[in-house]
C-alpha cells in the first residue's frame, strides 16, 4: 500500500481534506482561539486566515464507520448482517487502539450529517508548533496522523 498525498482545500472556516485520489478524506478545523466579539468572528477569522496568523491545532473530523445495514431498501439474511456487524465491531477495535496509542482521550462520535448509515469521529489535534494558516504548512503537520489512519485501514 502506497501513502497517499494529502491536499487541504479552505471552504469557508475549515478546511477539507482530500486525497490523492480527489476523494474528501475527512475536514480539518482550525482552532481559531477565543475570538472577540463573538459578533465580528467572520471578519476576525477571514482576517487570520488573509494573514497567515499562526494557530496551534484544531480538530480533525473523518469517517469512523459504515454500517451498512442502515438502508430503507435493506433487504438481506442473517449472515451478512453477522459479517457486516463483525466488520464493525473490528473497525471499532482499531479506532480504539488509535486512540490509545495516540492518548487521544477525547473525542466526538455523530452520525455522518451526509449519509445515516455512517459515525464520523472528530479529535482534537495539536500541532508540533504555532503553525501559519496556510494549506501546506498546515497539512504538513497533519500527514503523519492521516498517514497512521491509512496504515491502520481507517481512511
Amino acid at each position: 500500500m502506497h501513502l497517499l498525498l494529502w491536499k487541504l482545500d479552505l471552504d469557508e472556516e475549515y478546511f477539507r481534506i482530500y486525497d490523492s485520489n480527489k476523494l474528501v478524506a475527512g475536514y480539518f478545523d482550525p482552532d481559531y482561539g477565543d475570538i472577540h466579539p463573538k459578533e465580528n468572528s467572520e471578519e476576525i477569522i477571514s482576517q487570520m486566515l488573509k494573514n497567515n496568523d499562526k494557530i496551534i491545532g484544531g480538530f480533525i473530523m473523518v469517517p469512523m464507520i459504515k454500517f451498512g445495514l442502515f438502508d430503507t431498501d435493506l433487504e438481506t439474511d442473517i449472515d451478512t448482517v453477522e459479517t457486516q456487524v463483525t466488520s464493525v465491531l473490528e473497525r471499532l477495535g482499531r479506532w480504539k487502539e488509535f486512540f490509545s496509542k495516540n492518548n487521544l482521550k477525547i473525542h466526538y462520535v455523530r452520525i455522518s450529517h451526509t449519509d445515516q448509515d455512517m459515525l464520523t469521529v472528530t479529535f482534537p489535534f495539536k500541532f508540533s508548533k504555532p503553525t501559519p494558516l496556510d494549506k501546506k504548512e498546515m497539512i504538513t503537520e497533519i500527514t503523519p496522523t492521516l498517514d497512521v489512519l491509512q496504515k491502520l485501514n481507517l481512511l
